[in-house]
């Protein structure tokens, strides 16, 4: 190749001098790993994202299980444009702000969280992991953020409470067909000492979960040809489930069956706007309504004196191509922002997330697989590692969106790329 300087070719090259390295020089490059004797301290080392969790729960569990966490309704359309949605949100930063320290605490329904962040209800959580719904209540208590408990978990709610006294906990309830039984447990729910009762009104019936269909799961797991190859393969996770007390749902008599099944049987599809009066009666504390999807309903939600709602397609595993949460969010802030507390779901994966649905008009964010993740890849540990990964990610993100409060971030933070750029 002709240079285009003439007066380049005519100047010497000049060769590079080589020499072997002292010692010295390469001593302070060479570096060992200290060895790691404990097993998900191994695991989780490797883990620096939600996905990295993601990726070793499903080394870690049974296909089915897995997949039950995973997965979603019919196509999964819903999931996956949650996710997109997410995505698809512009950060709008601002330069030259001292962000040496930072303060990511906000208030969420009258109480102190260290995050926009709240734990989801998640039923059958002991099926995931044997530790389930004690590890992830105290994972959570030292995170200092809220944990909602489910109805369909597998461990009693007086139990899981005393296993964090001090936390912020909240009881989700399903409104079942048998009103006498679902008193006694508001009731029990409100001596135990739950703060918030969360009412779920998006299951009228169950939703075509087609993984669990086609993968046969059934509440608890049964020993078909299928899951006695699958103990060859997760002979750890078997051993956990066979060698501690039996995998049942600690609010309700034993069922067998799949979950749609177990849906149609318990819960209550004559649930009406009118039932918000009954649980009012019987509940003393904060009420907050999960499931909405319109901006319609929000409406009356605040109309009948909600502290709180939950924007939630039940993680895209109800009503497929329902409308994506976070796309609603602006239009249902707009409507009863100044009513009621909003929180959102669905889709949530990182710390700039939390920061997306705070600056589109929610309090926080609730998470579910996210820490099922962390759940399956470690226990305890593993949800720990996933709450600390939020947080990381979250204090970055106001750094580099020059934010110092999360009471700062608001509209002008954030933006829906589509309706931004008119598409």
């Amino acid at each position: 190749m002709t240079s285009l300087d003439p007066a380049a070719e005519q100047l010497p090259r000049r060769r590079i001098a080589r020499r072997v390295p002292r010692w010295s020089e390469i001593r302070p490059l060479v570096k060992f790993r200290q060895p790691r004797f404990d097993p998900r301290e191994r695991r989780l080392a490797a883990a620096h994202t939600i996905d990295d969790l993601r990726t070793i729960a499903r080394r870690r569990t049974p296909r089915p299980v897995f997949d039950y966490v995973d997965g979603a309704a019919e196509q999964e359309i819903s999931l996956g444009r949650a996710r997109t949605a997410f995505e698809n949100v512009e950060l709008h930063p601002r330069v030259l702000r001292d962000v040496t320290r930072i303060e990511p605490e906000t208030e969420i329904l009258g109480g102190p969280s260290a995050l926009p962040l709240v734990l989801a209800p998640t039923g059958f959580t002991r099926m995931m992991h044997h530790e389930g719904e004690i590890a992830v209540a105290r994972a959570a208590a030292r995170a200092g953020l809220p944990y909602v408990l489910s109805t369909m978990g597998t461990t009693d709610l007086e139990t899981v409470r005393a296993s964090a006294p001090a936390a912020r906990q909240w009881f989700q309830l399903y409104l079942w067909k048998d009103r006498a039984a679902s008193e006694i447990l508001i009731e029990r729910a409100a001596k135990a000492g739950y703060e918030a009762l969360v009412l779920t009104v998006d299951t009228p019936v169950g939703g075509a979960r087609m993984r669990d269909v086609r993968n046969g799961l059934t509440i608890p797991p049964t020993l078909t040809v299928r899951t006695l190859a699958g103990m060859a393969i997760r002979p750890a996770w078997w051993m956990n489930l066979l060698t501690t007390e039996p995998l049942q749902f600690a609010s309700l008599s034993n069922f067998d069956g799949t979950v749609e099944e177990l849906i149609g049987k318990m819960f209550d599809p004559s649930l009406t706007v009118d039932d918000l009066q009954w649980l009012r009666e019987r509940w003393p504390g904060k009420l907050v309504v999960k499931g909405i999807q319109s901006v319609a309903d929000a409406e009356t939600m605040a109309e009948h004196g909600v502290d709180a709602l939950v924007l939630s397609n039940h993680g895209g595993r109800q009503l497929d191509r329902a409308p994506t949460p976070l796309e609603l969010l602006p239009r249902v802030a707009d409507a009863v922002g100044h009513s009621c507390e909003i929180l959102i779901d669905t889709g949530v994966r990182t710390g700039a997330d939390l920061v997306a649905a705070r600056a589109l008009g929610a309090s926080a964010a609730m998470i579910g697989r996210p820490y099922l993740y962390g759940l399956m890849a470690a226990g305890e540990q593993g949800v720990d590692r996933a709450l600390d990964i939020l947080a990381t990610e979250y204090a970055r993100t106001m750094r580099l969106l020059g934010v110092v409060r999360t009471s700062e971030i608001d509209a002008q933070h954030a933006t829906l790329r589509s309706a931004y750029h008119g598409l």
